[in-house]
């Protein structure tokens, strides 16, 4: 099949190529090569390279910058989903559209998590613009998946857990404050590109919440990352009230693998497990382009 792959340099636009590159031809895009704003300009490539499937890992997701900058973040989220839907019904590919676990408003009891028939509710402008954008990708054709992620890691990029390594390895002994009270599944970006090839042989449709399974706090993530890192570390936990942002996290984010499961085809590992290969396969990478 060909493969084309918007957001091709971030966390899961690269592990989408490395893991599709193998067995597909991918063509991989990103904001410096094309921007799907651009209506035009993303018709021709796509009427020239005439890919059988689309996956979109294009988004803007800085969740605090969005509360600003919401023409940006809604031109990205939902024009640039916009303008790939109308491609896909002129062509006839199938499109895997990357969303959120940001579409709820976290106000389930823990632990009780959000399964795909949870009706979304955003409480940040980041999250009303990746609802706004599966809306335009449900309402277009039957020839889609959308795909909820949760508090996604990976080697490129940036992200929680790279950051909590920097200020570790940058200000030794220095206290780190790290919310306490915010629950999620992580993610790594590798495993969910791997899943989304098993939803695509699988033929599946729909929505999929596709995350790690269990949960922990940011804390609990951040000190079970630095402990398997063997980085020496001062955090200690907080509350959101704390800590605050300018835009509002939900406090559940905990995803469920329903539908997944249901289909016979989750192949989502413990969030722990991911943590231990991710360290393994990447911890020294990780350290020295922190300390490059």
């Amino acid at each position: 099949m060909k493969i084309l792959v918007t957001g091709g340099k971030g966390q899961l636009g690269t592990d989408c190529v490395r893991v599709f590159r193998e067995t597909h031809e991918v063509l991989a895009i990103d904001l410096d090569e094309l921007d799907i704003t651009r209506r035009v300009d993303l018709e021709a490539l796509v009427q020239k390279f005439m890919p059988d499937i689309i996956i979109n890992c294009a988004a803007y997701t800085q969740v605090d910058n969005c509360e600003i900058e919401k023409k940006l973040a809604w031109n990205v989220n939902v024009t640039g989903t916009e303008n790939l839907v109308n491609c896909m019904e002129k062509q006839g590919e199938r499109l895997i559209h990357i969303s959120t676990d940001y579409v709820f408003d976290g106000r389930k009891k823990i632990p009780e998590p959000y399964v795909e028939t949870d009706q979304p509710n955003p409480v940040s402008y980041y999250g009303k613009t990746k609802y706004e954008s599966e809306k335009v990708v449900g309402k277009a054709s039957d020839r889609h998946v959308i795909v909820r992620p949760a508090w996604m890691y990976g080697v490129n990029g940036y992200n929680f857990l790279k950051t909590m390594l920097s200020l570790a390895l940058k200000n030794p002994g220095h206290e780190i404050k790290v919310v306490n009270d915010q629950y999620g599944s992580p993610t790594w970006s590798y495993a969910l590109a791997l899943q989304i090839e098993r939803i695509i042989h699988a033929h599946a449709g729909g929505i999929y919440h596709a995350t790690g399974e269990g949960f922990c706090t940011w804390f609990e993530l951040a000190e079970y990352f630095l402990n398997k890192m063997q980085v020496p570390h001062n955090i200690v936990p907080c509350t959101s009230r704390e800590y605050p942002t300018r835009a509002q996290r939900p406090k559940n984010s905990i995803l469920e693998n329903r539908h997944l499961k249901e289909k016979g085809i989750n192949i989502m590992s413990q969030w722990q497990d991911d943590i231990d290969e991710f360290v393994s396969g990447f911890g020294e990478d990780l350290v020295a382009e922190i300390l490059k």
